[in-house]
């Protein structure tokens, strides 16, 4: 029993010193793994602010050519409409 007593503390000392060993490795890897997605995401934020540009062109133009099929659209409409008010207007008229 008093070799128990003697030996119990030394296994645990010794199993505390690799879990001890066992984290701090585990918690340096996990640093370059951070750093490394940290890289990655300050790459993939560049890349986006670079597109941004390019989202913001086309919206511009969407905009551009939806103000003009708009116009198009209502003039084709209000030249249809006088057409027949014409006619109605000339039918009226003849009765």
């Amino acid at each position: 029993m008093e070799t128990l007593i003697d030996v119990l503390p030394i296994i645990l000392y010794g199993l505390l010193a690799i879990l001890v060993f066992v984290l701090i490795i585990l918690i340096i890897r996990l640093m370059k793994t951070l750093s490394k997605v940290d890289r990655i995401i300050e790459d993939v934020a560049n890349k986006s602010k670079k597109l941004d540009g390019i989202f913001n062109f086309i919206d511009t133009t969407t905009d551009t050519l939806t103000l003009m099929s708009d116009k198009f659209a209502s003039m084709l409409v209000n030249g249809i409409t006088s057409i027949f008010r014409r006619k109605k207007k000339g039918n009226d008229e003849n009765e």
